[in-house]
């Protein structure tokens, strides 16, 4: 059987055609089952991702029910989008294309909308299988997985030549017995593919012209490449979907502790599909990595935090219970502690967060220290407001800091300080109203409650 190769680049023109028409009503969703995510990124966007590195000429995506959103999602990335206005099989939403593929003289790859984690090695080795000497007419993308109960058959012969494509309901008990299965997965070059598809029927149970069809036409060989099953495993329900997720999930973890990552306890580590962890970064157990984080070296980050949307520099501290939010920069050495959320604003070298604090839309500068409960008012209720912290200032615990505000470099604002006017540096800020003692007032108060409490028990 033809294994995966990293062969010869292929120079041929190439176009890819992503089928997503169909009405995923097992997800029980009103988001289009190619836009649900995987790792963070819708699976369509994984798909398109990933082609992007092959450089085709030309990208199509065939949308059926929903595809409105589809279009929305695709929008900015160079696709041309085909409607198959009936579900009429996965034949008649590869016809849908041929408009957009008018003129094109190349090598076509045909993928799957909920099939997301196609890597490009593997499509790379079907057109090299397609461009080889023996020049088969299609080569499919075959998978040996674990229960191969419900899927097509594959028959072989030694040098990957297909000898019949066969659905189980149909395949004879020795047929069912090979383990080799069709995932679907298609290249075909574009001088062939509408010829083929013209030349198939519908004469089945349901009435669709089927993709597979075209391989056991008569005239011509087609061949098979294998790959693993994870990489063509394919969403349709939310369990199928939690299935490819924790496959993905699984890898990467792999791939971070091959590359110099220490995990804790790697399978409560969630990342996102653009995650990106430098050498020696250490990461304790459940932190989630939310889209847009980078994390530098010997950098620690501590249990139950989350994170989107940050740069995390070398030596910085995080958490435990901290939350990162979009727009966060975390400088050398700085410490972000537990129970600090941070969002759109950067921590300069050294400067320290260390708990119970949230700093939004601020500059904190270097060998800062904000003390515990300290918030930046950050927002009026209809526009936000920037607050700037000097290097070496001191933010006593408690502390409310009012936007639009300055605070100067090396200043102090006392504890329980509402700050509403910038503060100079080296400056002392002391914002609450002089400790007042009542000599006697508790024991009187307490006494007077006391009687109270006692004439509303009585009258009852």
């Amino acid at each position: 059987m033809n294994e995966l190769t990293n062969s010869h680049a292929n120079d041929r023109p190439l176009a890819v055609v992503i089928l997503a028409a169909g009405q995923g009503t097992r997800m029980k969703s009103s988001l289009h089952k190619v836009l649900h995510p995987v790792a963070g990124r819708p699976m369509l966007l994984h798909l398109l991702g990933t082609i992007e590195t092959l450089a085709p000429q030309r990208k199509i995506v065939v949308v059926g029910a929903g595809r409105e959103q589809v279009e929305r999602a695709v929008a900015g990335h160079d696709v041309a989008v085909a409607v198959q206005a009936e579900q009429l099989g996965t034949g008649h939403a590869v016809m849908q294309a041929k408009a957009a593929l008018e003129g094109f003289a190349g090598d076509v790859l045909i993928l799957y909308g909920d099939v997301p984690l196609v890597r490009a090695e593997t499509m790379r080795a079907m057109l090299d299988r397609l461009t080889r000497g023996d020049e088969p007419r299609a080569v499919v993308l075959g998978f040996r997985p674990e229960d191969s109960a419900a899927y097509g058959r594959i028959i072989a012969n030694g040098q990957g030549i297909i000898e019949k494509m066969v659905e189980f309901k149909d395949a004879t008990a020795e047929e069912r017995a090979v383990t080799l299965c069709n995932s679907g997965l298609m290249a075909v070059r574009a001088a062939d593919l509408f010829v083929l598809l013209d030349a198939i029927g519908n004469e089945n149970a349901a009435g669709e012209y089927y993709l597979p069809d075209i391989v056991m036409l008569p005239g011509a060989t087609s061949a098979v490449v294998e790959t693993a099953a994870w990489e063509v495993a394919g969403v349709n329900s939310r369990a199928e979907l939690a299935s490819v997720e924790g496959s993905w999930q699984e890898r990467r973890r792999a791939q971070a502790m091959r590359d110099g990552v220490s995990l804790i306890a790697p399978e409560t580590v969630w990342f996102s599909f653009d995650t990106q962890l430098a050498r020696d970064v250490t990461i304790e157990p459940n932190v989630v990595f939310g889209p847009g984080v980078t994390v530098e070296e010997g950098a620690v980050v501590h249990a139950f935090s989350h994170i989107e949307g940050a740069h995390i520099a070398s030596g910085v501290s995080v958490g435990p219970y901290a939350r990162l939010r979009p727009g966060t920069v975390l400088e050398t050495g700085s410490k972000v502690g537990n129970f600090v959320e941070v969002k759109a604003a950067t921590i300069g070298e050294r400067a320290k967060v260390n708990h119970l604090s949230y700093i939004g839309d601020a500059s904190v500068g270097a060998e800062a220290n904000i003390g515990a409960g300290t918030i930046t008012c950050n927002y009026d209720g209809f526009l936000k407001y920037r607050t700037q912290i000097g290097p070496g200032a001191f933010i006593g615990s408690n502390s409310a800091l009012v936007a639009p505000v300055t605070i100067g470099d090396n200043a102090i604002v006392g504890a329980g300080s509402v700050v509403t006017r910038d503060v100079s540096a080296g400056a002392l800020a002391l914002v609450r109203p002089p400790q007042e003692e009542k000599a006697g007032w508790a024991k009187r108060f307490r006494e007077r409650m006391k009687a109270r409490k006692a004439a509303a028990s009585s009258a009852h």
